[in-house]
């Protein structure tokens, strides 16, 4: 994987001073954990039937095929935090490998595309929550659900980094629990039922066609999340590579486990099920049925877990930067946690939560997600040109260009897929960025005046 590559050339700036007062505490089961916690969200509960649909028996090779395109971002990520492991992740890479104006537009669409889906499975969260009510008592249920929720793993987050990362731990063992069980006993059922149902393969058009792909690759998306806790990670240069490649090889594996027995379990009709894991489950046993629609819950909560421990840390790398109001980047004197970047990050997902749904949060977040990947690829072969090293010898991958240029082509490709409106959306997002950027350094040097 690594090669002999040049010596790294250790670059002295203020990167990694943006760190000053974090503790690194968390270790490559530490951080793989966080990043299947993100990247392992409620989807997946789901994501079988729409791929289904669309793709027929050939679905498993639509999941081997979206890994293939996010594990080429996930090597430049890996190249990249191995080199410029900072507060804020992909951030801290692009801007040190392209300058300030850009690493600020990847910065915006980080948080922004964190925020939205985070956001996203929160409002799942809360219909889940006003599905079990009357429809008179459905909307209170729905915002005390949302708010309440987020409330409390905001409360676990600002007791200390090693208290969120145990949250993560836990949350994860426990979504990832009904998932292993699906997979070995409706294995062992679709085998004991002597052989696989027919699952019609589907001629869709380019829309559902384009929808399902962005989907699957949205149920691959994540790594940025955990990463932009980096300034609290051990020998990051040797962590984050790690944690990285075991969280997406167990993460593959997981889903084309998943949609292959779903498939034999349901035949066609996964294509039609709502709940196809608890549908398929049920064919076998009603509790099993039951525990897959308590997974879901817990799976939405263990992505929500790992998302409020990363995610604001880029709001805190920002305000250090001066980049944002200087109060983002202030430390708990206790916890040594950003606690205001945590406290306002929360806010703003409880308001999307509130006013949005999950499938439209989903799309947007999927696509300013993609755009940060292409900044990702391109600054990790950048620092590699410029041999940055700011914490000791990097991975150095090998054929780092072909994979960096694979990573960006797959996702140029999925924002091709989205509609004009939605393209729009995302240019209109980065010019904002850059907007938002003069008058933040106009700021900044009107106050340095």
């Amino acid at each position: 994987m690594s090669s002999p590559a040049q010596p790294a050339v250790s670059v002295p700036d203020s990167s990694l001073e943006r760190d000053r007062g974090l503790l690194r505490v968390m270790g490559v089961w530490g951080l793989a954990l966080s990043t299947i916690g993100v990247v392992v969200g409620a989807g997946i509960f789901a994501l079988p039937s729409a791929m289904a649909a669309v793709l027929g028996g050939y679905a498993p090779l639509a999941f081997i095929g979206c890994a293939l395109a996010v594990g080429c971002v996930a090597l430049c990520f890996a190249e990249a935090g191995s080199r410029v492991p900072t507060s804020g992740g992909s951030y801290g890479y692009v801007a040190q490998a392209f300058g300030p104006a850009t690493g600020y537009v990847a910065g915006t669409l980080l948080w922004l595309g964190d925020v939205l889906a985070n956001a996203g499975v929160a409002a799942a969260l809360g219909a889940i929550g006003a599905a079990q009510v009357p429809d008179g008592a459905a909307a209170l249920v729905r915002a005390l659900v949302i708010v309440g929720v987020l409330g409390a793993i905001v409360f676990v987050n600002l007791r200390g980094t090693a208290q969120g990362t145990r949250l993560i731990a836990g949350a994860t063992a426990a979504k990832l629990l009904p998932l292993l069980v699906f997979v070995v006993i409706g294995a062992l059922a679709a085998h004991a039922a002597d052989g696989a149902r027919s699952v019609l393969p589907i001629h869709p058009d380019g829309a559902a066609f384009g929808r399902a792909l962005t989907l699957g690759v949205f149920a691959f998306m994540g790594m940025e999340t955990s990463l932009a806790a980096s300034g609290e990670v051990r020998a990051p240069n040797r962590t984050i590579p790690l944690a990285l490649l075991l969280a997406l090889s167990l993460v593959t594996v997981l889903y084309v486990a998943i949609q292959l027995v779903a498939q034999r379990l349901l035949g066609a009709a996964l294509a039609q099920a709502a709940a196809p894991l608890a549908d398929a489950m049920g064919r076998v046993s009603h509790a099993l049925r039951v525990l897959m629609l308590a997974g879901t819950a817990i799976s939405m909560l263990g992505f929500l877990a790992g998302d409020l421990l990363g995610s604001p840390r880029v709001l805190f790398a920002l305000a250090r930067d001066g980049l944002l109001p200087r109060v983002l980047g202030r430390l708990h004197p206790r916890t040594h946690v950003p606690y205001v970047a945590i406290l306002l990050y929360a806010a703003l997902a409880a308001v999307l939560a509130l006013s949005g749904t999950f499938a439209e949060l989903a799309v947007l977040s999927s696509l300013v997600t993609a755009g940060l990947y292409i900044l990702g690829c391109a600054a990790a072969w950048r620092l590699r040109q410029r041999r940055v090293a700011l914490a000791g010898a990097p991975l150095n991958l090998r054929a780092l260009g072909p994979v960096a240029l694979a990573g960006i082509l797959s996702m140029l490709a999925l924002i091709a897929l989205a509609s004009w409106r939605e393209r729009g959306g995302l240019l209109l997002v980065v010019a904002l960025a850059l907007s938002g950027f003069r008058l933040a350094r106009r700021s900044h040097a009107a106050v340095a005046q």
